[in-house]
């Protein structure tokens, strides 16, 4: 980077710059700068990460959900929903919302009606959980799908505390895979129909696509499995589908290539990360959203800010990077042109107005991790104060 390349990020992080007479005139700092996602108009680079929040009964969206969102809504500013079911094979948890049947449909769109009212661009993420799932919550308790029929071992939950058990998956046979795919198309239809501006692939931390992507999972010996191409071949049929559904302008992709998430690791994640980068640039998507190696397992976090540059550089459209980042160095990010935009999660959770609390430079609320998925609608949901009533 050049000399003078470094004092304007210096000066962008400063948010200072030097006016007439000598006098310091304040400009924005990088992460609210404004941005052109596509045909929408970002205000803030500032990005609501997708959350799992486990409040939506019997999968559906509940009313609870329109005053969680619109909190976390600015006018100009990128929402990504809590992942959300494509068909009722998906679902690997209890209360996770879905959006395959037309009372889902239904339920979602007041809480959509709710972010644009402010102004807010929503997306919703579209994901299947694969082996990521338990029985009990399968129809008719199947066993959960996969590329494999390897279970995973028992994992800590986030809360570093409770302990999931796993049952064997059932390996897909190659003639099912389709109709996976057309679980992700009409469920882009459908979150079309209930007004969202567009959608995010789950392809990250483990779930059915991840599966497919990384070697030590997926041993499949079909046209599926084997060659990076071929494990690649189902997160790309889904890209296409759902394209071809609802356009390339309103779909954007999650990866998460260096996470070990739910034992789905990659013996060469930046090949994997690349390829899947370079492969995307041909369907033309709005945006591809990658997950920094920050936080591999529960209270484990690394700092790893260039390992997703050669698939920033590689991917034509908006590059959305996320990964346990704070205000420092989601500015950095920006002003060094190493992402377009940056997602928090469980930050925005706990601030509700983040991009304020980011342009003052004002104390966070700290998040409670033993209240992420508990099934209240209030209690670590909507309670969070904002800065006008923290005194």
């Amino acid at each position: 980077m050049g000399k003078e390349k470094k004092e304007r990020n210096q000066t962008l992080m400063e948010g200072k710059i030097q006016g007439k007479n000598d006098v310091s005139a304040e400009i924005p700092i990088p992460l609210l700068t404004p941005y052109k996602l596509g045909r929408f108009q970002l205000s803030h680079r500032v990005v609501l990460a997708p959350l799992a929040r486990q409040r939506s009964w019997n999968h559906v969206p509940q009313p609870h959900a329109i005053l969680y969102y619109s909190q976390r809504t600015t006018k100009g500013g990128l929402l990504i929903t809590e992942a959300t079911g494509v068909s009722d094979t998906a679902q690997g948890c209890p209360n996770e919302p879905g959006i395959w049947t037309k009372e889902q449909v239904e339920a979602w769109k007041p809480i959509v009606d709710a972010v644009h009212a402010k102004g807010g661009i929503f997306f919703c993420q579209i994901w299947h959980e694969g082996r990521v799932a338990n029985t009990d919550f399968w129809p008719n308790g199947l066993a959960p799908i996969s590329c494999t029929d390897k279970p995973l071992t028992p994992q800590i939950q986030s809360n570093g505390i409770n302990l999931t058990q796993f049952p064997t998956p059932r390996r897909l046979k190659t003639d099912e895979i389709p109709q996976v795919v057309n679980d992700f198309r009409l469920a882009a239809r459908n979150a079309i129909q209930a007004g969202f501006d567009g959608v995010e692939i789950h392809g990250a931390y483990g779930f059915l696509l991840d599966q497919f992507m990384k070697d030590e999972v997926n041993d499949r010996t079909d046209k599926y499995g084997g060659s990076l191409e071929n494990r690649c071949r189902f997160p790309l049929e889904v890209v296409e589908a759902v394209v071809n559904e609802i356009g390339a302008d309103k779909v954007g992709i999650r990866l998460s290539p260096y996470s070990s998430s739910a034992e789905a690791r990659d013996s060469n994640p930046k090949a994997l990360g690349l390829y899947m980068a370079e492969s995307l640039n041909k369907y033309r998507l709005l945006y591809c959203h990658m997950c920094e190696p920050k936080r591999e397992t529960v209270g484990e976090k690394c700092d790893c800010p260039h390992s997703l540059l050669p698939m920033r550089k590689a991917f034509n459209g908006t590059f959305i990077v996320a990964g346990g980042y704070g205000r420092e160095d989601g500015n950095r990010a920006v002003a060094e042109d190493r992402a377009d935009l940056i997602a928090y999660g469980r930050w925005f959770l706990a601030n509700p107005d983040l991009p304020k609390r980011f342009a003052l430079n004002a104390p966070l609320n700290k998040y409670n991790e033993e209240t992420f998925y508990t099934p209240d609608p209030v209690l670590g949901y909507t309670d969070y104060p904002f800065l006008e009533d923290t005194g």
